[in-house]
């Protein structure tokens, strides 16, 4: 299993390792995109199966990439046949294309054509033809594609004309025993990438000002290539290890994420079940998946944004009414449903996971 160390695709693919490895699957994790921060290697230590394969190669997405791409996927073809894996699931699109000798699957988390549409309302601009051809021929190469909403899935065929009948949804997943609600303490919390405008972070430094509460931000600052962005009225906490993370969403009443464009939203599936009111922006993929446990606002709407945050901070039941109903929406995203539509997904690639993939839908 490929994962980055960037974003939140290195959050899924330790729950999924850890599943997996509970259900006597070995898993080898190539991870990308930067060398492993202790807490990262320390998420996965504790399982028995999970062997992880770390490096610094540069992701699809990032500038001047290919070369570096490139010797990944050297890397990731002789990692194969070292590990003699079964199947190799891929988290990044380019790989696809490789001569694996295992059937492949490929997870669309995100992809660079559809966030820029949605950060800056307009196609992708002509530097970026060669990503597009190379996540066309990755889509074409994998044996099987999926994604974690229809919405993501449906952004393939518009992009990179993918046939979606050969496309699978399957949601991410957090384990509510790591994420539960504590006394409720008067702030407003969000957590992603501040320099990644997707993310639309900056909208609450624009509103904090007016609210009676304040507004902490968890996540990084720097960005991967270079660069910081500041804050002026929010708290920054920077990257929280999970365990501080689950702390804070526990006592976080309101969190807050007014994303342009967010795929699937892990972050927002822990401040569920961590018994936070959700104020989300009001993009395809976050309506899909939390229907009407949230309150939503368009991204460039700043002054709904704060009248929607002063509304929960000046009406408790309100809010209290919304955690509630998100809280009961997250049950749905569990781990062991997660690995149970895994396992059946790959279990259409190779026979030997119908056993195991039955037995845990038994489970799920």
């Amino acid at each position: 299993m490929t994962a980055d160390t960037v974003g939140g695709v290195w959050t899924y693919a330790v729950e999924l390792a850890r599943a997996l490895d509970a259900r006597g699957i070995e898993v080898a994790v190539a991870s990308m995109g930067a060398p492993p921060t202790a807490h990262q290697r320390q998420a996965l230590c504790d399982f028995s199966r999970v062997k992880l394969f770390p490096s610094a190669y540069k992701l699809e997405w990032m500038q001047d990439c290919w070369q570096d791409v490139d010797a990944a996927g050297a890397w990731l073809l002789r990692l194969e046949r070292e590990f003699d894996a079964d199947l190799v699931h891929l988290n990044q699109f380019d790989f696809g294309a490789l001569p694996f000798r295992a059937p492949t699957l490929v997870v669309a988390h995100s992809c660079v054509l559809s966030w820029w549409r949605a950060v800056h309302g307009s196609a992708a601009p002509p530097e970026w033809n060669p990503y597009r051809t190379r996540v066309t021929q990755g889509l074409a190469g994998a044996a099987l594609v999926a994604a974690p909403t229809r919405a993501m899935l449906a952004t393939l065929a518009e992009n990179y004309g993918f046939d979606g009948a050969r496309g699978l949804v399957l949601p991410n997943a957090a384990d509510a025993e790591r994420f539960t609600p504590a006394s409720k303490q008067p702030f407003v919390l969000a957590a992603g990438r501040f320099w990644d405008a997707a993310k639309n972070l900056a909208a609450l430094d624009q509103v904090a000002p007016q609210l009676p509460w304040p507004v902490k931000v968890a996540g990084a600052w720097q960005h991967p290539e270079g660069g910081a962005t500041v804050a002026q009225h929010v708290q920054c906490l920077g990257e929280l290890p999970r365990a501080q993370l689950a702390h804070v969403l526990a006592q976080a009443a309101i969190y807050a994420l007014p994303a342009r464009y967010e795929p699937f939203g892990l972050s927002v599936l822990e401040a569920a079940l961590s018994g936070c009111a959700l104020v989300l922006g009001d993009i395809p993929s976050l309506r899909e998946t939390w229907g009407d446990a949230a309150v939503y606002v368009r991204p460039d709407d700043h002054a709904g944004l704060q009248a929607a945050l002063l509304r929960l901070i000046q009406q408790p039941s309100e809010r209290a009414r919304l955690a509630a109903a998100a809280h009961t929406r997250a049950g749905r995203f569990t781990p062991a449903r997660q690995c149970a539509a895994y396992l059946q997904a790959y279990a259409r690639l190779v026979p030997r996971f119908a056993a195991s993939a039955t037995e845990e839908a038994a489970c799920a």
